[in-house]
């Protein structure tokens, strides 16, 4: 993608494949290092949830994340969220809950450990873990936004390689040589999984750099509905109607996260009696809401300047 993009450029611009470009981008970048090693450390949990879970279970659990980026977007990048917008995420984890409303079968284990124990401890990490490498993902490309996001990618990517094979290198450690195969087992599907996954995270970074992360977590839900059925089809697990009832309430709840009636509104400070009745403030309370995303609500970091502070009409 980035030698396509390289391709098309613009006369007069500067090629996105010239050192000076790419070694710029590099040192600007560097904080792409730190979702990746999250990102490193989340590829062994995805798979860890599979001994405990069936895929659509995993697909529910992971909407367990949402929650935390909300608070981790709340104390990192300081944005707000109304509580309208809060009851929504109460209403996902209440919709994921009852999904969960089905014990698990006695006497099972996994990794030598009971299920219940395993399956809430690879939870917690589970979702803490990628969720706070979402966040800095955010931060990190949006902080650097005028970077090409092709080249974010390429660095993003090109260290969670790095990451990835320092684990295969440590397992060869303690496992020995024969395990440093890195192409045993491959099948044709191993490598559709890898490519499916590969345009996953690429997409990914346009949310995360041009939307929300939360907006992100949220489309997913749509897949769930998707994973169920294939799910039911590959591997004969039951739709119970616990999952149904889930799925319900988690559409409910992005529906009235991302309703215009939830967004935050900013409320004027230090206003006289005189001006409560303006026409300017008037004017200002008549403003449509825009934006979808939960990310188009302004920072609290932000403060106005003097054009945005100027009315629209000479007085």
């Amino acid at each position: 993608m980035l030698l396509l993009q390289a391709r098309h450029k613009k006369v007069g611009e500067k090629s996105l494949l010239s050192f000076s470009t790419i070694a710029q981008a590099a040192r600007n970048n560097v904080l792409l290092a730190v979702p990746a090693f999250l990102y490193a450390i989340n590829n062994y949990l995805k798979f860890i949830m599979q001994l405990y879970f069936n895929p659509a279970t995993v697909k529910m659990l992971s909407n367990l994340k949402v929650f935390v980026i909300a608070l981790l977007l709340k104390i990192i990048m300081k944005r707000r969220f109304s509580i309208i917008q809060w009851e929504a995420l109460a209403l996902l984890l209440i919709g994921i809950s009852v999904n969960q409303l089905r014990s698990l079968p006695e006497g099972t284990s996994a990794l030598g450990l009971p299920v219940a124990t395993g399956a809430y401890l690879y939870t917690l990490i589970f979702v803490t873990v990628p969720s706070l490498a979402s966040v800095f993902n955010e931060y990190a490309l949006k902080s650097q936004y005028d970077t090409s996001i092709y080249h974010q990618n390429l660095f993003l990517y090109g260290y969670g390689a790095i990451f990835n094979f320092l684990g295969i290198v440590i397992t060869a450690m303690f496992k020995g040589p024969s395990s440093f195969d890195i192409l045993q087992g491959h099948s044709k599907a191993t490598m559709l999984l890898i490519c499916n996954n590969a345009a996953q995270g690429i997409l990914s970074s346009f949310f995360f750099k041009y939307a929300d992360t939360i907006l992100k977590k949220y489309s997913s839900t749509v897949a769930t509905i998707f994973t169920g059925l294939a799910s039911a089809a590959l591997f004969g697990h039951t739709l119970t109607m616990n999952f149904i009832l889930g799925i319900s309430i988690v559409f409910i709840s992005m529906h009235q996260f991302f309703s215009p009636l939830s967004k935050v509104k900013d409320e004027p400070k230090n206003i006289s009696l005189e001006s409560v009745d303006s026409p300017k403030n008037k004017r200002s309370k008549d403003t449509s809401f825009i934006g979808m995303a939960a990310g188009a609500n302004e920072d609290a970091s932000h403060r106005a300047v003097n054009e945005e502070k100027a009315p629209l009409l000479p007085i």
